[in-house]
């Protein structure tokens, strides 16, 4: 494809408008084609800039792409946690503009080492791209919030998911996306580089299909809660009876196999439970023909508090699970930063970190694997609970509160997640979420049953277990991200290597 640079301000500002026009391709997961565009110009216009304006316009992408699926925070920040307007908008900027450095060191790189022999260009700006998102998914804790991949949730490249995971994906659409971009003529080969190859990436895998690697076990029939707390009332002392009220209700009420409450569905310890509540709830759920699993803080002073869940089933000692991966400022205050957190008036802590393969919780001969908030974000991950044999759930249980971002369509964000998740490892998961989504999704990442966002009930279903791996699981759960991270590396370094000379 013919071109020429233009001048730098122009350039940057056309990286801006792409990086915010992509997310669209997260909140319509139809338009994923979308995302293959905003990625193939960004891929042309780098290849003909000197790697400092490269840089910028890394960096003006990536700030618009993460601040455009991000800027639900803003809400977070300014509604719930009464920092003022100017600040919280700074805030969201600022962590943006973080993330984005990722993206300008690849896109650097790229117009450094680049050859100009489109198949090497388009495999060196995929390497790149998968090394970028790789930094902000691990750096600092990571944040891989609206990572490529998660806009092919409903795409033809969906069929890749159990095979290479969502950072695959991205890799996947960066190359397609580069390579018909980075084509020099149209000529026949130029043609047949940038179209045929592209759309054999993208097409054969959806027409193929995934096999299933996993196998049916049983099914069970689950109750999930969604209360409707706003955020503001969770935990203020004058709303809480009411809440409690219809938790404990609504739990007590439910007659499945399993009942599901949100993250924080109780915001007590259990010593600070109203007096025989939590007794009675062991009582309840320890005898009959349903299990219950609860969020709730636990710990004491002396060891440390907890994000967790509880599990009560009949028959079976009371089982915990504790949040293993933390949200900073949320469930840690990241060193240096207390300053900004006592800005905020919201109710945070410094938890203790849960194991990261937790034992999971069985009902009926299922076993549920929780997580909690946007833990089912880092596939990898949940992944090592599939390492070894015999013990890997065959559900996936997330457990949310979603009241943060307040009554939006931003609710809506987390479902792709998790579609995602349970496609990568061919395991269901049901959501239980305060505000929304509050959804049970097959092994194939369709919606079976849900609820609307927003609105308090009570939603029942049926979910049908898993066991088995997929390739993804067999090779992220003893190895994590190394191999990706290595292949990347070994690209690169060929690129460099090559662009060097003799």
């Amino acid at each position: 494809m013919a071109g020429r640079a233009w001048p730098g301000p122009l350039e940057i500002l056309a990286a801006l408008l792409l990086g915010a026009l992509q997310t669209l391709a997260y909140v319509h997961t139809g338009a994923w084609w979308l995302q293959l565009a905003c990625v193939g110009l960004l891929a042309w216009r780098a290849s003909r800039v000197r790697p400092g304006l490269a840089a910028l316009m890394g960096a003006a992408y990536g700030t618009a792409w993460v601040a455009a699926g991000t800027w639900w925070l803003f809400i977070s920040m300014h509604r719930y946690g009464g920092l003022p307007a100017w600040m919280a908008v700074a805030a969201v900027i600022a962590l943006a503009a973080f993330l984005s450095l990722y993206l300008a060191a690849a896109l650097a790189a790229f117009a450094r080492w680049r050859s100009g022999r489109p198949l090497a260009d388009a495999a060196l700006f995929a390497a790149v791209w998968l090394l970028a998102e790789l930094a902000r998914g691990v750096l600092f804790t990571g944040f891989p919030w609206v990572a490529a991949g998660y806009a092919h949730v409903d795409g033809p490249l969906a069929a890749w998911a159990p095979w290479v995971g969502v950072y695959g994906i991205g890799a996947v659409a960066a190359f397609a996306a580069a390579l018909a971009a980075l084509q020099p003529d149209r000529s026949s080969a130029s043609l047949l580089r940038g179209i045929a190859l592209p759309v054999a990436l993208l097409a054969v895998p959806a027409l193929v299909g995934s096999p299933d690697f996993t196998r049916a076990t049983g099914t069970l029939s689950v109750t999930l809660l969604q209360g409707n707390i706003p955020q503001d009332e969770k935990f203020e002392i004058t709303h809480q009876a009411a809440a409690l009220e219809w938790h404990v209700g609504a739990l007590n009420e439910a007659r499945g196999d399993l009942v599901v409450a949100p993250e924080t569905a109780i915001p007590f310890l259990p010593q600070q439970m109203p007096e025989g509540l939590w007794e009675g709830l062991q009582q309840r759920f320890g005898q009959g023909d349903t299990a219950a699993l609860v969020g709730v803080p636990l710990g004491d002073e002396r060891s440390g508090y907890t994000n967790s869940a509880a599990g009560f089933a009949p028959g079976q000692p009371p089982y915990r699970y504790d949040k293993q991966h933390l949200v900073p400022f949320g469930e840690f205050i990241p060193a240096m930063f207390r300053w900004f957190t006592d800005l905020m008036h919201i109710p945070l802590g410094d938890f203790n970190r849960g194991p990261l393969v937790a034992p999971s919780f069985v009902v009926k001969g299922e076993r549920i694997g929780p997580n909690i908030c946007y833990e089912d974000l880092f596939g990898e991950e949940l992944a090592a609970r599939f390492a070894g044999t015999g013990e890997a759930p065959t559900i996936q249980a997330n457990h949310s509160n979603n009241g943060w971002v307040g009554p939006t369509h931003a609710v809506d964000q987390p479902q792709p997640i998790s579609r995602r998740r349970s496609r990568v490892q061919q395991r269901p998961m049901i959501r239980a979420t305060n505000t929304g989504a509050t959804v049970v999704i097959d092994h194939r990442g369709r919606v079976t049953h849900a609820l609307p966002p927003h609105t308090r009930g009570v939603l029942e279903g049926r979910v049908q277990g898993r066991e088995g791996s997929t390739p993804f699981a067999r090779w992220a759960g003893p190895f994590g991200l190394w191999p990706p991270f290595l292949l990347a590396l070994a690209v690169l370094g060929w690129a460099a290597r090559r662009r060097a000379g003799p």
